[in-house]
């Protein structure tokens, strides 16, 4: 059986759907203001081993991955590059999904935008504002709602907060988002009331647009509805966004949202956070430039445990991606093998490739340990190669090919 770690009970767990076989899983997209990072990439590299591990084993998965194509930091970068919001986030997204298919990643069943939801974040919002636990208020000339965290009973349980330190005294806050990680302990925006020069919609509650911390619950909602398996992110969503995108949906429907929360660690950078002011953020094309693979990079970002930080140097990637290297070598050798011998315990090396590879999977989706053992089992396949039958490597490729389906790097 699959277990995971939830990071809502802070335990792995056995995964087990609300709906048998079918899985719904929300995953967060990126912010198409800008193009996305190899960073980024090993977030939505977790998710897609998690997808394809999933149907590996048999579940039907619906994806759905969210698209933040309106904010405030659109609107500002679509300003400085004299476009329109939309010409630059769809620039962007077409980057981005380039990049999915150089690094084999499945494109969501459900790539949706946001500025493609904003009839159902002012359906939520409405319901909101009638039941409590939103309000108005202007601020700068423009009529806002906001979301009362205090209203919602368990807020910030995904990310645990200490709710009894949270303040007392009304603070709200209007931006979409915040640099850096702190909590913003104070009321939350869900709309922007319309302003001169901003993006606006026409909308019965008042002209404006959905805020950042509306658009992942009206999107998911309006397409998978109130409750879903399974929800996914980097560990940065654990601040102020996933709690936020919780208590939207659940204080409007009275359910539980999702029940596993699975989130990714960062990837560093020498050791530092990648950041533009210290020039040290890499992006897909800067690696192929230097004559790596897609391959290469896809194996690298997902060759750790997914929620633990990872640490990106040259000197390890060409390290990691020379483990990969030799092990292809391996199987191209074996592939081209031809000898009719068999032996009992030949077959029997060759049927712990899956069985391995399930178990530590099956742990929270170890890839590292999967791929070490299936390499230390090439190895010894590839050591008595000439004693290997036809049916031998028919049976080992088709192993191979099975657990290729969900790592994408070996053939």
């Amino acid at each position: 059986m699959l277990n995971l770690y939830n990071t809502l009970t802070q335990k792995i767990e056995p995964f087990i759907p609300a709906e048998d076989k079918n899985v719904k899983m929300y995953t967060c997209g990126p912010s198409t203001y800008q193009p996305a990072h190899i960073g980024n990439y090993r977030t939505f590299l977790f998710e897609d081993v998690l997808q394809r591990y999933m149907e590996y084993l048999g579940y039907n998965v619906k994806r759905l991955m969210t698209l933040t194509d309106v904010e405030d930091k659109a609107i500002s970068q679509a300003k400085k590059e004299n476009l329109t919001v939309e010409e630059l986030t769809q620039k962007n997204e077409a980057v981005f999904f380039k990049d999915f298919e150089l690094m084999k990643i499945k494109k969501p069943d459900y790539p949706v935008r946001a500025s493609t939801a904003v009839d159902q974040a002012e359906k939520l919002i409405s319901k909101l504002v009638d039941s409590g636990y939103a309000y108005f208020y202007s601020n700068e000339g423009a009529k806002n709602v906001y979301f009362d965290p205090l209203k919602f009973n368990g807020f910030g349980k995904l990310a645990h907060l200490d709710m009894s330190k949270w303040p007392k005294k009304k603070r709200r806050f209007h931006k979409d988002t915040y640099p850096g990680t702190p909590w913003n302990k104070g009321d939350f925006v869900l709309w922007h009331g319309c302003k001169q020069g901003d993006v606006c919609y026409q909308a019965s509650i008042e002209s404006g647009r959905p805020a950042w911390n509306i658009q992942d619950a009206a999107i998911v909602t309006k397409q998978l509805g109130f409750k879903v398996d399974v929800g996914c992110g980097g560990i940065d969503n654990l601040v102020r966004h996933h709690d936020y995108t919780l208590a939207v949906a659940e204080a409007v429907s009275g359910k539980q949202f999702s029940r596993y929360w699975l989130h990714g660690g960062h990837l560093l950078v020498e050791g530092k956070k990648m950041s533009k002011s210290k020039g040290n953020v890499y992006y897909s094309s800067d690696l192929l430039a230097k004559g790596f693979s897609s391959a290469q990079l896809r194996f690298f970002l997902i060759y750790g445990p997914y929620r633990k930080k990872l640490n990106f140097t040259f000197d390890k990637f060409v390290q990691t991606t020379q483990k990969l290297d030799s092990f292809k070598r391996m199987v191209a050798n074996l592939q081209q093998t031809k000898s009719s011998t068999q032996t009992e315990m030949q077959e029997g090396l060759i049927s712990k490739i899956t069985v391995d590879f399930e178990n530590y999977m099956n742990n929270d989706l170890d890839v590292k340990s999967a791929f070490d053992c299936l390499a230390n089992t090439i190895m010894k396949l590839h050591a008595i190669r000439t004693t290997l039958g036809s049916k031998n490597i028919k049976n080992l490729m088709c192993g191979l090919e099975k657990v290729d389906s969900v790592l994408q790097c070996i053939f």
